[in-house]
């Protein structure tokens, strides 16, 4: 492809494109660290439990909660062992039914039965030395009324997932830890919101959009606010898939950004014909780039996510020209150093975004 034609093409596509975010606070012990972190300087309360069970599902969001709690105290860990995937781990402690929760003393492998586990957190404290209060975990599920329903559900600058439910659903509680995390795994998504309704106290509502059993969940995308019925699984990588299909959004079910996001396939494919040109050539197509960029007012994947994108490819590309062949893999690699460290959501998205884009720099060609 001559000079001329590659910045022609670099630039149109580019004009297109303008134009068109976490660590656990519970410790995930298994059988390769359980010994390294249990039984060590600071007392241990485990948790072996079992993904399908019902009970552990229903313990999660205190678990969860406690874990947070307890985060900060240097004497005391709080774990949990998934026993269908570390069954040797919960054999060797005699688990035989989930869950089961044990607290190893500091410098002990020898468990002792929790024996007041309606109050965890005064067990812990009362077994660790501490005087940790528990804190209050915000839910980022918003929850609807028939004041604020329309204004929320009804935007159409927003994919809406809505729960309708009923306090005495048993279904429906077992749904929520799950219906929480996902909620938390979208909460820096804009375009995106998890929401629930009580349709047992708002019984319009429920009968307006047909709801005759609960838990009913419902997807009002952007361009269909009469609503879809979701029919699609219940666990949280289900939710997460259907989410990331409707909402072309890119997160996995911790909430971080995936390997695909920020990643748009006709750049990628000019970033394949930039590495392969010459330098002077090279040049053109970054400048021809960049003069669209900044110039175009029409979004292809939303205005805002396509004009980062692709200030983030021509900030790349210009990085490259001027700091040599093995900045791209380089900075890649400074970037992976930085995301395993403890950071923010937000500063891991902004990373993530960066290595992402910088990684389709590095790529041999």
């Amino acid at each position: 492809m001559s000079t001329s034609r590659i910045c022609l093409v670099f630039a149109t596509v580019t004009l297109f494109l303008a134009a068109s975010a976490f660590a656990d606070d519970v410790v995930v012990l298994t059988e390769e660290n359980f010994e390294k972190e249990v039984g060590q300087d600071r007392g241990a309360l485990v948790e072996f439990y079992a993904p399908w069970c019902g009970h552990c599902k229903k313990l999660a969001p205190e678990y969860e909660q406690l874990g947070a709690s307890f985060k900060k105290a240097k004497s005391v860990l709080i774990g949990k062992v998934d026993c269908d995937e570390h069954k040797s781990v919960c054999s060797k402690y005699g688990v035989s039914g989930y869950p089961t929760i044990q607290w190893f003393p500091k410098g002990s492998l020898e468990p002792k039965k929790c024996k007041n586990c309606e109050a965890l957190a005064e067990f812990v404290n009362n077994e660790g030395g501490t005087n940790v209060k528990i804190a209050a975990v915000p839910s980022n599920v918003v929850v609807l009324t028939p004041e604020n329903f329309d204004e929320i559900v009804l935007d159409e600058k927003k994919d809406v997932l809505v729960e309708f439910y009923a306090p005495w659903c048993g279904h429906c509680k077992n749904l929520a830890p799950t219906y929480e995390k996902l909620a938390a795994a979208f909460k820096l998504e804009e375009g995106v919101v998890i929401a629930n309704v009580d349709a047992d106290k708002y019984k319009d509502l429920g009968e307006k959009y047909g709801v005759s059993g609960f838990p009913t969940l419902k997807f009002f995308p952007k361009n269909n606010k009469d609503g879809e019925d979701y029919d699609g699984g219940r666990d949280l990588d289900e939710f997460v898939t259907f989410i990331n299909e409707k909402s072309g959004t890119s997160r996995d079910a911790k909430g971080q950004l995936t390997s695909k996001a920020g990643i748009v396939e006709v750049l990628d494919n000019l970033v394949k014909e930039f590495l392969s040109a010459k330098d002077e050539e090279k040049k053109l197509y970054s400048n021809a780039w960049r003069r669209k960029l900044i110039s175009s007012r029409v979004p292809l994947q939303g205005f805002h996510k396509g004009l980062l994108y692709g200030k983030i490819y021509v900030k790349a590309a210009k990085s490259c020209l001027d700091k040599g062949s093995d900045y791209a893999k380089n900075e890649v690699l400074r970037l992976e150093r930085i995301l395993a460290k403890s950071i923010s959501a937000s500063k891991a998205d902004e990373f993530t975004l960066k290595k992402n884009i910088l990684s389709t720099f590095a790529s041999d060609q």
